[in-house]
């Protein structure tokens, strides 16, 4: 697995302590391509520091409690003011970094990995750092490309569009791969904080087609539902 200018082959390639960034909603996978907008100050500092180093963040939800993500006090570790995290996200590097004048830093970070979070640290950074046990096979690419139901995601994606009133460039997705089709539509679907766990959680590349495909189809009989109408 390539990021950047560097190959993420074995586990010594891989940082065990991490800075983390958590982010409500926000879902990187492998490979995945996620752009943010930087703008506090304690993450200010975490970039400056991890672009002298190895590069490597993870991107982490805050814990999902009854489907939502805990932001405030009240999901916090005792004796702390910060929201407890969820227990697997992702790592990353940043490959592209751009200032933008007035304060702000924009950065891409590309997708490397699934990690399971063992142990948050106790540091004297204004930021978050994590000791992470890293998915090994996340490393391996093309990794079921033949089991997904290209068809029965597709669809379903139509029928997002078409009830939405959207489109797509069609021609880009017909010469995506499987695990760049499902990778991206993950990332880029609108659903809450807990489909996106359930879709950062899932086991392999089929199972996260699959449950793509499942939580599409609950939204467009929920919005049949909201507009007197279901998709035949």
């Amino acid at each position: 697995m390539q990021a950047g200018n560097v190959h993420y082959r074995k586990a010594s390639d891989l940082p065990e302590v991490i800075p983390v960034f958590p982010l409500v909603a926000g879902l990187l996978l492998p490979r995945g391509q996620m752009p943010l907008n930087i703008f506090e100050p304690r993450y200010l500092v975490m970039v400056d520091e991890v672009l002298a180093g190895d590069r490597v963040i993870g991107i982490i939800q805050p814990k999902i409690v009854n489907g939502v993500a805990v932001e405030d006090k009240e999901g916090a570790a005792k004796g702390t003011d910060k929201p407890e995290l969820s227990a697997v996200g992702c790592l990353g590097r940043i490959t592209s970094y751009t200032e933008t004048g007035d304060g702000r830093v924009l950065i891409t970070v590309q997708g490397i990995c699934r990690f399971r979070l063992e142990e948050e640290l106790s540091v004297a950074h204004p930021f978050r750092m994590a000791r992470v046990t890293p998915y090994l096979q996340d490393l391996e690419e093309e990794q079921g490309e033949k089991d997904v139901d290209r068809e029965a995601l597709l669809q379903a994606f139509r029928n997002y569009l078409e009830i939405n009133g959207l489109e797509a460039d069609w021609e880009s997705i017909a010469k995506a791969g499987n695990e760049t089709l499902v990778n991206a539509l993950s990332m880029m679907s609108p659903f809450g904080e807990a489909e996106k766990q359930a879709l950062l959680e899932a086991p392999d590349l089929k199972t996260r087609a699959e449950t793509l495909v499942a939580i599409t189809e609950i939204a467009l009989a929920r919005h049949g539902d909201d507009y007197g109408s279901g998709l035949q």
